[in-house]
């Protein structure tokens, strides 16, 4: 991935084989295809917050960054000061990622530097992909010829997770850290813990240490005693 002048990494954890498909196969198939190929020169994917919607374009700009292409990763949406400039020289990328692209609605100069980006891309051979909280038309973009640009390509919803895909989740993400969540020590923690992906992740990586430190398995009266600590 190309280095740009800030602190931008992807996240260690953001593979497409750490992430449970439950229902939104097909947008993981094209962001796969987004990895390997152009066939498509704008994809846009929408979710709530914790749908997933970042691991998801992470795992796809890292995948093509595997396969030796020529990558860039921005995520719009944290609060690192990006400027405008940031954009500049992405037009002969291979594949651009944009987390919460949504973050720039409504800021004209952004959006003039992202329409320009889209045509150069769109000329170039390249893909632009992005991630947004909802669909192009609903986001808030001044520039009607954007919105337009934007939805010329798929647009594709991430369907949340249901308990039982919650709980396979955790233990996929469990297996990918190296260790095994049982069954039922996984229930007691959907019945003990906000349910958002985030924070369910964020508890397994607390047990995750308090375990080996202890040298103990995943047990339900060890993982009480951590929550109630």
């Amino acid at each position: 991935m190309e280095q740009l002048p800030l602190e931008v990494r992807l996240a260690d954890h953001a593979v497409f084989s750490n992430f449970l498909p439950a229902g939104n196969e097909l947008v993981i198939h094209e962001l796969k295809s987004a990895s390997t190929s152009a066939h498509q020169a704008m994809l846009w994917v929408w979710g709530p917050a914790e749908s997933g919607r970042s691991h998801l374009l992470q795992a796809c700009i890292a995948e093509a960054d595997e396969r030796g292409r020529r990558t860039a990763y921005l995520p719009l949406g944290r609060d690192l000061g990006l400027p405008i400039a940031a954009l500049d020289g992405l037009g002969d990328f291979a594949v651009v990622g944009l987390d919460d692209v949504d973050a720039i609605a409504g800021d004209a100069g952004f959006e003039r530097a992202l329409l320009g980006l889209f045509e150069q891309l769109r000329q170039s051979g390249g893909r632009l992909v992005v991630t947004a909280a909802a669909p192009p038309g609903e986001v808030g973009f001044g520039l009607p010829d954007l919105a337009s640009r934007l939805r010329s390509g798929g647009v594709y919803r991430l369907q949340p997770l249901d308990d039982a895909s919650r709980l396979q989740a955790l233990q996929i993400r469990a297996r990918f850290r190296g260790f095994d969540l049982p069954e039922d020590t996984g229930r007691y923690l959907l019945n003990r813990t906000p349910r958002g992906p985030a924070s369910l992740f964020g508890v397994l990586d607390t047990l995750d240490r308090a375990a080996l430190v202890a040298q103990k398995r995943l047990t339900i009266p060890f993982v009480r005693s951590v929550l109630d600590a």
